[in-house]
């Protein structure tokens, strides 16, 4: 299994992506079409709601490192699909023979 490397992003597109959410779009829908985990979006949007959702001090992330590691993560996930695709195509490979 592929473990999906961590992931940083800037305060502003968490906020874009809560503001979403609490403007009534399902947060389901909202993290597919941003490349997120739907837990990930809960917790953002929970941490709003308290306050909390940019903490002070953090490092900067630029828009390059951002779309990196989507993309890595993008990547992560095909590759476990892919995984499991070969395994489902060998076992009804194996009924028919």
């Amino acid at each position: 299994m592929f473990k999906i490397p961590k992931q940083a992003y800037t305060a502003e597109f968490k906020e874009l992506a809560v503001k979403r959410v609490t403007d009534g779009q399902v947060i389901g829908a909202v993290a597919r079409e941003l490349g997120l985990v739907d837990q990930t979006l809960r917790n953002w949007v929970k941490a709003a709601k308290r306050g909390k959702l940019n903490t002070p001090g953090g490092k900067a992330i630029t828009p390059e490192q951002m779309e990196l590691s989507r993309v890595r993560a993008e990547n992560a996930r095909l590759r476990m699909e892919n995984e499991i695709l070969k395994k489902a195509t060998a076992y009804f490979a194996k009924d028919v023979l």
